[in-house]
């Protein structure tokens, strides 16, 4: 999914003729992403974005010459997931070459970079009519929640919950492929070092699910949060969430309105809302009963 704020940009093939190319982003180009975030009003989540230009394929245009500002002035980042699916995220184009065609013809250079594979992002009103344009359907909705966490943790006696170990790790992947969808082993063992905290449950000896936290400027991110039922999940963030000092941030998918409705009953607001929009299938894989928050929403 992508946090995409792109708005719908008009095709003017005169405006960016002139433009570099697009080209391949790395990590040396960090700071350019930040600072272009910080143009669009985003905060300089640098955790993040160090994540998604290790581990993803980062797109993006230098600014030409004679641009005062210098920099980066589009970017997107492709999540690949195997041969199957891609995430799409992070699309941002600088405030000062915005309605120009920039935001779309990277768009169009990310799907061709998809190939075959089934392509979802995540996008705001002001993002959806470009993407409904290159061919994306909206197939649900999420909203964004945050706040500082007022309820307790209360243990469900079903299950039991424990930091995770390297030797979950196996356990983890096999419980995250068919809820998931789609194998995201390479993002997944990049969790433990990302994540401040990682839990699993456990019932009847087996992995009941698995959640984690991690920082992002100004809150804690909850998520992924994976579960075999709602009960377990509320148990997994509400440990998570009672030891943020920070507001905690969670993105409430619609399927799941008793828990958005739980949230928001404990301390948290709603912020935002954004579209779930796929290109090149009918849904999202997986299995959503069991999915409660993704990644990120850069991520899926």
């Amino acid at each position: 999914m992508t946090s995409a704020s792109a708005r719908t940009d008009g095709d003017s093939p005169a405006d960016t003729a002139a433009l570099p190319p697009i080209r391949r982003l790395t990590l040396h180009d960090l700071a350019a992403c930040l600072d272009l975030a910080a143009d669009r009003g985003w905060t300089r989540e640098k955790h993040k974005w160090r994540l998604l230009l290790s581990a993803g394929q980062g797109f993006g245009i230098d600014a030409p010459p004679g641009d005062a500002h210098g920099g980066l002035i589009a970017s997107v980042v492709l999540m690949p997931y195997t041969d199957t699916h891609r995430a799409l995220g992070m699309m941002l184009v600088a405030r000062r070459w915005e309605r120009r065609g920039i935001g779309r013809a990277l768009m169009r250079h990310a799907i061709a970079e998809c190939g075959t594979a089934t392509a979802f992002l995540s996008a705001t009103e002001n993002g959806r009519p470009l993407y409904e344009q290159l061919g994306f359907t909206a197939v649900g909705a999420f909203t964004t929640l945050r706040g500082h966490f007022t309820g307790a943790h209360r243990r469900a006696s079903a299950h039991t919950v424990r930091d995770a170990t390297a030797a979950d790790m196996p356990a983890l992947l096999a419980y995250d492929l068919p809820v998931f969808g789609a194998d995201r082993t390479g993002l997944l063992a990049r969790l433990p070092a990302f994540a401040d905290r990682l839990l699993v449950a456990e019932a009847g000896g087996r992995l009941a699910g698995y959640a984690a936290s991690w920082p992002n400027e100004t809150t804690t991110v909850l998520g992924p949060v994976l579960a075999d039922d709602e009960a377990t999940a509320r148990d997994l963030i509400a440990r998570l969430a009672a030891a943020s000092d920070l507001p905690v941030r969670f993105d409430a998918d619609d399927r799941h309105p008793a828990l958005a409705a739980w949230l928001e009953g404990h301390g948290l607001a709603r912020r935002s809302r954004c579209s779930l929009m796929v290109l090149g299938a009918a849904d999202l894989p997986g299995d959503i009963t069991r999915r409660f928050a993704p990644y990120s929403v850069a991520m899926g």
